[in-house]
């Protein structure tokens, strides 16, 4: 078995941990006052989120308002700069990716914050996480490896997908838009991994080798990845469902040009603030999600609509044979990190999908960051709702940005935000 390409790393202080934080102990000054959130969605009332005194170095040197149901709190737990996703491990700790760095962290929880130590350093773009029992998967650009946890420790790995794409691959030069990646773990031991794109509609990704832009399965008990579904631009929000089943949260593509007929058709206007919508979708072996050519189409209410600037005449793709995705977000919502709870929240989030909503450039006005929760019924999921919002003001300027949302043990919400960097608490009543 190979050992790891890195070493892993012994106990670190957390404020070694924050590259603004102030020395322990140090009272924090006095808040400022912040401008108000947006309009609070149904349901959810606003909250000042809490931060111990030597957390609360900008964006928590301002009074921050977060929007959660009644009768919740919100506080941040830990100070992690560019956090983005989170897994919990068999002992109790939370794991987070710190691709920016090339580390993986530990949060142990102690009280009101975390002891953050640095479990792996010095990998590959480190991003999805994943357990299947003490077994723990770790996405990076270029590979998709596996290893043993226990007590707080990794053992040697072995490489489950060698040979991923990333900006380092020869045909690529150097440029790599989506080359973070996701991994989970199937109920019938089968590991499911993500492929983004390489850009916005790089078409060529259908064809390259390994094939781009898709969801890959390596079989139980190993073997070479394949192919499991298409045409999913980035799906990194990848999450396995109460039943089983696998599902994902893709950010579809910028700047598209109105499909519309009329004067407007194959023009970049006003269309693209709510095109196309980002999709939510069961996965199925040789399921299509038609990027490029094809994209959910929020405005006949289902199906797919052809890509006026890629497959104007429909050649390239039916996109009417194309089944609807199950669920949708607004356009240029950017789901990230993607996990589903089943009965460790409260009503009415007592089963269901979390995903954070990190939200992107293409859109005037912004819309918000959010955490959202997508209701498990029946075998699929209702639409969206708001869990925690606020992170935006009401002339469109935003102090966090959600990645992921995890439920804990505790029955609490754990948020990665790679923007404030920082991992919030956020804890229904009497948690």
């Amino acid at each position: 078995m190979p050992g790891w390409r890195v070493r892993a790393a012994g106990p670190l202080a957390a404020a070694a941990l924050v590259a603004v934080a102030a020395a322990c102990g140090q009272s924090a000054a006095p808040p400022v006052p912040a401008a108000p959130p947006a309009a609070a969605p149904s349901g959810l009332v606003p909250v000042t989120v809490g931060v111990p005194g030597d957390l609360a170095q900008a964006p928590f040197d301002t009074a921050r308002t977060a929007l959660v149901p009644a009768g919740w709190t919100m506080s941040v737990w830990a100070r992690v700069p560019k956090a983005r996703l989170a897994v919990w491990a068999p002992d109790g700790a939370l794991l987070v990716s710190v691709p920016a760095r090339g580390e993986i962290l530990r949060l142990t929880p102690t009280g009101p914050q975390a002891t953050a130590s640095v479990l792996l350093e010095r990998l590959d773009q480190p991003h999805g996480l994943a357990f299947d029992g003490a077994t723990l998967y770790i996405a990076e650009s270029d590979q998709i490896v596996a290893a043993n946890y226990a007590d707080g420790r990794v053992g040697e790995n072995r490489v489950v997908a060698a040979g991923l794409p990333d900006a380092r691959s020869p045909d690529l030069g150097g440029a790599y838009a989506h080359a973070l990646k996701s991994v989970v773990a199937g109920p019938d031991g089968a590991v499911y991994f993500s492929i983004g794109s390489t850009g916005n509609i790089s078409a060529a990704d259908r064809t390259a080798t390994p094939p781009r832009a898709t969801i890959m399965r390596v079989p139980p008990g190993g073997g070479a990845a394949a192919v499991f579904a298409t045409g999913v631009r980035n799906g990194t929000g990848l999450a396995v469902a109460p039943d089983g089943s696998v599902w994902t949260a893709v950010n579809n593509r910028d700047q598209i040009a109105d499909p519309r007929p009329g004067p407007d058709y194959g023009k970049v206007t006003d269309y693209v603030n709510d095109h196309p919508p980002e999709a939510v979708a069961r996965l199925t072996a040789g399921r299509e999600l038609g990027w490029p050519y094809c994209h959910p189409d929020i405005d006949a209410g289902s199906g797919f609509v052809r890509d006026a600037q890629t497959n104007a005449d429909g050649t390239r793709l039916d996109c009417a044979a194309l089944p609807p995705v199950e669920q949708t977000l607004g356009a240029h919502s950017a789901p990230l990190g993607m996990s589903f709870v089943d009965g460790t929240l409260p009503q009415p989030f007592a089963t269901g999908a979390l995903v954070g909503v990190h939200e992107s450039w293409n859109r005037n006005p912004p819309r918000a960051p959010e955490v959202s929760f997508f209701s498990w019924h029946d075998g699929t999921l209702g639409p969206q709702q708001t869990l925690v919002g606020g992170f935006q003001d009401q002339g469109g300027s935003r102090w966090g940005r959600p990645v992921a949302a995890v439920a804990g043990p505790d029955g609490a919400v754990y948020v990665t935000d790679d923007a404030a960097g920082a991992v919030y608490r956020i804890a229904p009543p009497g948690r």
